[in-house]
Protein backbone atom coordinates (compact mmCIF):
# COMPACT_ATOMS: atom_id res chain seq x y z
CA UNK A 1 0.00 0.00 0.00
CA UNK A 2 1.57 3.24 -0.93
CA UNK A 3 0.89 6.06 1.24
CA UNK A 4 2.13 10.37 1.62
CA UNK A 5 3.67 11.11 4.37
CA UNK A 6 3.20 15.42 4.41
CA UNK A 7 5.60 17.51 6.56
CA UNK A 8 3.46 20.42 7.58
CA UNK A 9 5.34 23.46 8.83
CA UNK A 10 3.47 26.20 10.43
CA UNK A 11 2.85 29.52 9.07
CA UNK A 12 5.86 31.63 9.89
CA UNK A 13 8.31 28.32 9.78
CA UNK A 14 10.41 29.11 6.73
CA UNK A 15 11.16 32.02 8.06
CA UNK A 16 11.75 30.66 11.56
CA UNK A 17 13.94 27.58 10.46
CA UNK A 18 15.97 30.57 8.24
CA UNK A 19 16.61 32.43 11.36
CA UNK A 20 18.51 28.63 13.14
CA UNK A 21 22.13 28.25 14.10
CA UNK A 22 23.53 27.06 10.57
CA UNK A 23 24.99 23.94 12.81
CA UNK A 24 21.29 22.95 13.22
CA UNK A 25 19.80 23.71 10.07
CA UNK A 26 23.19 21.53 8.60
CA UNK A 27 21.81 18.81 11.11
CA UNK A 28 18.46 18.92 10.27
CA UNK A 29 19.32 18.60 6.22
CA UNK A 30 21.48 15.90 7.00
CA UNK A 31 19.41 14.15 9.12
CA UNK A 32 16.96 14.60 6.24
CA UNK A 33 19.27 13.25 3.57
CA UNK A 34 20.46 10.33 5.79
CA UNK A 35 16.51 9.63 6.52
CA UNK A 36 15.66 9.60 2.61
CA UNK A 37 18.67 7.03 1.95
CA UNK A 38 17.43 4.66 4.50
CA UNK A 39 13.93 4.46 2.88
CA UNK A 40 15.79 4.23 -0.19
CA UNK A 41 17.73 1.23 0.90
CA UNK A 42 15.12 -0.69 2.27
CA UNK A 43 12.62 -0.36 -0.25
CA UNK A 44 10.38 1.63 1.33
CA UNK A 45 10.85 4.85 -0.42
CA UNK A 46 8.90 6.29 -3.91
CA UNK A 47 9.05 9.52 -3.50
CA UNK A 48 10.15 12.67 -2.02
CA UNK A 49 10.05 16.07 -2.41
CA UNK A 50 10.83 18.98 -0.20
CA UNK A 51 8.80 22.04 -1.43
CA UNK A 52 9.73 25.87 -1.79
CA UNK A 53 8.51 28.34 0.69
CA UNK A 54 5.18 29.22 0.74
CA UNK A 55 5.73 32.87 -0.44
CA UNK A 56 6.45 31.52 -3.59
CA UNK A 57 3.06 29.22 -4.02
CA UNK A 58 0.45 30.74 -6.31
CA UNK A 59 -3.22 29.50 -5.72
CA UNK A 60 -4.81 28.77 -9.70
CA UNK A 61 -8.25 28.62 -11.14
CA UNK A 62 -9.59 28.39 -14.51
CA UNK A 63 -11.52 32.00 -15.07
CA UNK A 64 -14.67 32.20 -16.78
CA UNK A 65 -12.66 31.67 -20.10
CA UNK A 66 -10.58 28.52 -19.31
CA UNK A 67 -7.81 30.61 -18.33
CA UNK A 68 -5.61 30.62 -15.14
CA UNK A 69 -6.17 32.88 -12.75
CA UNK A 70 -3.66 33.42 -10.06
CA UNK A 71 -3.87 34.09 -6.32
CA UNK A 72 -1.43 35.17 -4.74
CA UNK A 73 0.25 33.26 -1.64
CA UNK A 74 -2.25 32.07 1.03
CA UNK A 75 -2.13 34.61 3.92
CA UNK A 76 -5.30 32.73 5.75
CA UNK A 77 -3.55 29.77 6.21
CA UNK A 78 -2.09 28.60 9.34
CA UNK A 79 0.45 25.96 8.04
CA UNK A 80 1.65 25.04 4.40
CA UNK A 81 2.93 22.05 2.97
CA UNK A 82 6.64 21.79 3.20
CA UNK A 83 7.29 18.60 1.88
CA UNK A 84 6.57 15.09 1.92
CA UNK A 85 7.28 11.09 1.21
CA UNK A 86 5.97 8.67 -0.73
CA UNK A 87 6.08 5.14 1.01
CA UNK A 88 5.10 1.67 0.23
CA UNK A 89 4.84 -0.23 2.96
CA UNK A 90 2.61 -3.77 3.91
CA UNK A 91 0.25 -2.16 6.77
CA UNK A 92 -0.39 1.51 7.87
CA UNK A 93 1.45 1.05 11.12
CA UNK A 94 4.72 0.67 8.80
CA UNK A 95 4.02 4.07 7.18
CA UNK A 96 2.79 6.00 10.71
CA UNK A 97 6.27 4.34 12.41
CA UNK A 98 8.10 6.08 9.17
CA UNK A 99 6.36 9.34 9.97
CA UNK A 100 7.12 9.15 13.75
CA UNK A 101 10.72 8.93 12.69
CA UNK A 102 10.33 12.00 10.14
CA UNK A 103 8.82 13.95 12.93
CA UNK A 104 12.00 13.71 15.23
CA UNK A 105 14.28 15.12 12.79
CA UNK A 106 16.54 17.56 14.67
CA UNK A 107 15.36 21.20 15.43
CA UNK A 108 17.34 23.84 17.53
CA UNK A 109 19.94 22.78 20.12
CA UNK A 110 19.36 18.97 18.41
CA UNK A 111 15.61 18.61 20.32
CA UNK A 112 13.47 16.46 18.36
CA UNK A 113 11.65 19.18 16.35
CA UNK A 114 8.31 16.58 16.44
CA UNK A 115 6.61 18.44 13.45
CA UNK A 116 3.33 17.11 12.70
CA UNK A 117 3.35 14.55 9.66
CA UNK A 118 0.06 13.87 7.80
CA UNK A 119 -0.29 10.55 6.98
CA UNK A 120 -2.79 9.56 4.47
CA UNK A 121 -3.29 6.15 2.18
CA UNK A 122 -2.89 7.28 -1.56
CA UNK A 123 -5.95 5.45 -3.75
CA UNK A 124 -5.01 3.91 -7.03
CA UNK A 125 -8.57 4.92 -8.04
CA UNK A 126 -11.88 5.91 -7.15
CA UNK A 127 -13.89 3.38 -4.54
CA UNK A 128 -15.51 0.67 -6.28
CA UNK A 129 -18.95 1.64 -4.73
CA UNK A 130 -18.36 4.93 -6.84
CA UNK A 131 -18.04 3.36 -10.53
Amino acid sequence: MKYILMMNCPKNGYDTFGAWPKKDIQAHIGFMHSFNKALGESGELVSAEGLASPHEAKIVRAGKDGAPVTDGVFPEAKEFLAGYWIVDVESPEQAYGIAARASAAPGPGGTPFNMPIEVRQVMSGPPEDLL
